[in-house]
């Protein structure tokens, strides 16, 4: 038999393709006595649209959160802090200039840190005082962009301080209100340390909108500090905040030789390392679980395609005799799968995207068809459920979708392509 001429090949694969094609979408129609199969081929499809859309829901949500949790820690604490080693830090001022000659360093903070216990006429507890500049706080705009009461003018002049509105509801006090605050390092005497203790007007309240810094924080004049915790002329540390924290170790070097052998310089990744590695490791747990829905969905297109096979083992026979390819019968048990695998993603992939742009809208609206708060903003300090898409992790769920779902074709589209025609057709 002669061989096709080469200009109609073209036109035999078309046809040949077209036919695989629809023969592999007509298995995967319902007749009366195939609707069990078709039932299950349907479930595959729900489970797999299903599975893509929660895990761009999850992670998007997730991506939200440590993005809302690190915009906030990062607003109050610096990205690197610069501390001294042998010597007091003394020039914090020189060092303050220097590391903002750094191409994106945008603030350099130097502050007075210690422990005190902060005590009102009913309640006490425990706080981190912060010295700082009045230009230096202002610049920190979780907290000057945030006061709930009162004013930061006047910040250097006199000897008021800054607390957080969860401390001054804990502790009963308001603008105006004095504040006693004890430090167990006091002065020397012949009985041993005494505490030292001093009464601070309540000039200003934040909310910052994270209770570690809303119920622990006072911030006061750097001047006062230094007297407080008798360390005049001298800073704890110099706080210095760039641009992209994401950038830090491509700024580290500059910002270590910019304070030169005197000081010691560390990032927010280390300082937070535990936090972010428990939020990182949840993050990955939970991609691998919300995973499983997408794998047990794939398992059930091996089920499907298995029992297609052996119900089709007959037609199987008889496209062989009329000339199909074992190639054919296994490209049109592939395509049958590969259907399910690529719409049900497809359309996973629509449903979780436009529930994660609109994912406040719709905790909004449950909460009033429950007529109860969803995420209520009083016990997870965040006014709005954040969602942020990453493009990078919607195309890495939809590149292992589609291998696990094309992967679990292969075995049943094998089995289909071995099928031999005359065992198949000897009992017809």
């Amino acid at each position: 038999m002669a061989a096709a001429p080469a200009q109609t090949r073209p036109l035999m694969e078309r046809i040949k393709s077209s036919f695989e094609i629809m023969l592999a979408w007509r298995y995967l129609r319902a007749r009366r006595r195939e609707g069990f199969v078709s039932l299950i081929a349907l479930l595959s499809f729900l489970g797999i649209m299903l599975g893509v859309a929660t895990l761009i829901v999850v992670m998007s949500v997730m991506n939200g959160f440590r993005k809302e949790l690190i915009g906030k820690i990062l607003g109050v604490n610096g990205h690197a802090f610069v501390q001294p080693l042998a010597q007091p830090l003394t020039d914090y001022d020189a060092l303050a200039k220097r590391l903002e000659g750094v191409k994106g360093v945008t603030i350099a903070a130097p502050m007075v840190e210690g422990q005190v216990l902060a005590a009102s006429q009913t309640a006490s507890t425990g706080a981190l005082v912060r010295g700082l500049s009045e230009a230096n706080i202002k610049k920190f705009q979780a907290i000057s962009a945030n006061i709930r009461e009162g004013s930061l003018d006047g910040f250097d002049s006199g000897e008021g301080i800054a607390i957080g509105k969860r401390m001054a509801g804990h502790l009963n006090v308001t603008i105006g209100d004095k504040l006693r605050l004890l430090s167990p390092k006091g002065p020397s005497t012949p009985f041993g340390m005494a505490p030292r203790q001093k009464a601070y007007e309540i000039t200003a309240i934040f909310e910052v909108g994270m209770s570690e810094f809303d119920a622990g924080f006072v911030f006061m004049p750097i001047g006062e500090s230094q007297i407080y915790f008798d360390l005049e002329g001298q800073a704890s540390v110099v706080e210095v905040f760039i641009a992209d924290p994401e950038k830090i170790d491509d700024l580290k070097p500059a910002i270590q030789q910019a304070v030169g052998p005197i000081a010691s310089v560390s990032d927010w990744r280390f300082r937070n390392r535990t936090f972010f590695g428990a939020l990182e490791m949840e993050r990955t747990m939970m991609f691998i679980i919300l995973m499983m829905i997408v794998l047990v969905a794939a398992f059930n297109i091996i089920a499907v395609l298995i029992m297609m096979v052996k119900d089709k083992t007959r037609s199987i026979a008889i496209l062989r005799t009329m000339g199909a390819t074992r190639g054919s019968i296994l490209r049109i048990f592939v395509m049958t799968g590969a259907i399910i695998g690529i719409v049900g993603t497809i359309l996973g992939v629509l449903l979780g995207l436009l529930i994660a742009s609109n994912v406040e809208v719709l905790r909004q609206s449950l909460s009033w068809l429950l007529s109860r708060p969803l995420f209520p903003p009083e016990l997870y300090y965040l006014n709005r459920m954040p969602s942020v898409i990453d493009p990078y992790e919607v195309g890495v769920i939809v590149v292992i979708t589609l291998v696990l779902t094309l992967g679990a074709t292969l075995y049943p589209a094998y089995k289909a392509a071995g099928v031999d025609p005359v065992e198949a057709l000897r009992g017809e």
